[in-house]
Parts: C-alpha cells; sequence; structure tokens
C-alpha cells in the first residue's frame, strides 16, 4: 500500500507558503476540451479527441490531473456542441474524485482566450488556471511546481519548455537574466527555443484583459495576446522546465502514438500511474482509502482497478 507523506519534494520554504497537499488553492480550472480534432479524422469523427485514449486513460484524465496537482477542486471542462452528456458519462459532477465539476460548451471555435469569457461567472472573482485539454505534463517534483505557480495571487505565471522547432507554438524570449522580454504567436523566424505550453496561472486581472482582446488576422481570440498584456504591466512569470519535465501535444495521431508510449514507458518505469485522478484526490486528501478501494472493487478485472486496489 503507498503511503502519503505531503512533503513530496516540498522545501521549507514551499511548506511556509502552504504549498503541499491537502490544500486547496482557492483558484478555479478550466480545461479547454472544445476542438474538434480535425487533425485526427477519421479517429475523431464518432468521438470527440478529449475522450480519446493515451494508453490506459482518456486524455481528459491528464489536463484534470493537473488541475488537481495544482490544489484546484473546482473545474469548468469546455466542451464541444452537444458533448456535455458525453463528458458527464465519464467524469460525473467529480464528486467521486473530490472535485466540483460544470461543464459549457464553446459554440464556436474562437481561439483559447474565449475559454475565459466563457468560464467568466464560474470563475467570479477568483484566480484561474487554463489548460488545454490535449496537453500531457509529468515530472517527479510536478505538483511542487502546480503549487508554486498556484500560490502566486499577483500577475500571471507560465511556462517556458525547450522544443527543437518552436515556430508552431507561441514562443518567449528571454534576456540574459532570465527575465521574459517578449512572446510571438507562431514566429517565421523564432527568437528562443521556448514555447508556451498549454497551461497558464492568472490572477483576477485576466477577465477584464480577455474581455478587452481584439480578434487577431486569423479571427481568434489569442493567449498570446493575455500574456503579452500581463508581460506589458511587469506581471508575467515565465518559469524554465527543467529537463526532467515530459510535455507532450497530443494532437496529431504521431503524438497521440507517441504520448501513449510515453505514459507507459513512466508508469513501467516508476510503477506509478500517470494521471490517475483517484490517487490524486487520495493524496490531496480530498477522498478516502475507502472510495479508492471501492472503485478499485468495481474495475477489478482490470490493471487500473488493481492498482487503485493497492493504494
Amino acid at each position: 500500500m503507498i503511503k502519503y507523506q505531503n512533503s513530496y519534494g516540498c522545501t521549507d520554504r514551499d511548506r511556509q507558503n502552504g504549498v503541499f497537499a491537502g490544500q486547496e488553492i482557492k483558484m478555479k480550472g478550466i480545461v479547454l476540451a472544445a476542438g474538434k480534432g480535425t487533425r485526427l479524422y477519421p479517429m475523431t469523427k464518432p468521438v470527440c479527441k478529449p475522450l480519446l485514449p493515451v494508453y490506459d486513460k482518456p486524455l481528459i484524465y491528464y489536463p484534470i490531473a493537473i488541475l488537481m496537482q495544482a490544489g484546484i477542486a473546482e473545474i469548468m471542462i469546455i466542451v464541444p456542441p452537444q458533448e456535455t452528456s458525453t463528458f458527464r458519462a465519464l467524469l460525473g459532477d467529480g464528486s467521486q474524485y473530490g472535485l466540483r465539476i460544470e461543464y459549457a460548451e464553446q459554440p464556436v471555435a474562437r481561439g483559447i482566450a474565449d475559454a475565459l469569457l466563457i468560464g467568466q461567472e464560474f470563475v467570479g472573482n477568483d484566480r484561474v488556471c487554463l489548460v488545454l485539454g490535449d496537453n500531457i505534463f509529468y515530472a517527479p517534483t510536478l505538483a511542487v511546481t502546480l503549487k508554486r505557480a498556484a500560490a502566486n495571487d499577483r500577475g500571471a505565471t507560465v511556462f517556458g519548455y525547450w522544443v527543437e522547432d518552436p515556430r508552431p507554438f507561441g514562443v518567449v524570449e528571454f534576456d540574459k537574466d532570465g527575465r521574459a522580454i517578449s512572446i510571438e504567436e507562431k514566429p517565421r523566424y523564432p527568437k528562443s527555443n521556448y514555447i508556451i505550453p498549454g497551461l497558464y496561472f492568472y490572477d483576477h486581472q485576466v477577465m477584464d484583459i480577455a474581455n478587452h482582446l481584439k480578434p487577431s488576422a486569423r479571427g481568434e481570440l489569442e493567449i498570446t495576446d493575455v500574456n503579452l498584456e500581463y508581460l506589458r504591466r511587469g506581471q508575467l512569470q515565465v518559469v524554465p522546465l527543467e529537463k526532467n519535465f515530459t510535455w507532450l501535444d497530443a494532437g496529431t495521431a504521431d503524438s497521440l502514438l507517441a504520448a501513449g508510449d510515453t505514459i507507459k514507458r513512466i508508469q513501467d518505469t516508476t510503477g506509478r500511474y500517470v494521471g490517475c485522478l483517484e490517487e490524486l484526490a487520495l493524496y490531496e486528501g480530498w477522498v478516502t482509502e475507502e472510495q479508492v478501494h471501492a472503485i478499485g472493487d468495481e474495475l477489478s478485472m482490470t490493471l487500473y482497478g488493481k492498482y487503485l486496489q493497492c493504494l
């Protein structure tokens, strides 16, 4: 049986700042899972992309797991039109994970920043973390990194991740002191190899910023414009992710297959599941061992169920 400790990689400074398991962050979470997945046709003709499997779990589990590891228990999932019932059949109201999950539909794709406007009433005056529904993150100390970001109650925190070819992404440039000085969306000539993956922590200012955005040349509300406004205000923190971090964007058939292979390799190597919502809920103290074991008993014919029985 796996026993959990509140430290889990936290430093003394983290503990002083409330960065440890079991502390729910006063922040709402939004998962943008409304993409049609056209790059994955014909796989996504009968089922939307976030419900496709990545090794042994639906893709949507992984961004939800990110929010849970940040200590966020109130989550809105933005889904494609007429897909609410499908997601609800999988996740319900989230209570089995100690969560409160609400759903909203995005009728027309208007860009990532549109998710903030859709979730505006849900977020209210709280801070918000927005994560894209096809992004997967893993690191041994991921929970600590996320809780540090969620504990920042002023401005915005995003992340920098080194990639070989940054041109398809939002690219961040750093000065010699490691401070972000520019962000460009899908530049032809990138100024660095660091991109900003689909995970964003914002304070309450973000709704006002989002409401004043103008559509880009491609007709979308760009999340890069939100980040640029925080940069202009001197309130954008870009945290470079260390080499032990894995980021996966499961947006194409090849990347979906690679993501599944990566998850399997990590789980086989560490003996721990990635994106196991029941385990994360137990770690955060939102559910009991008895509740997790009951779910494991229901799934006892699967390796996933047997894993839950051992927690």
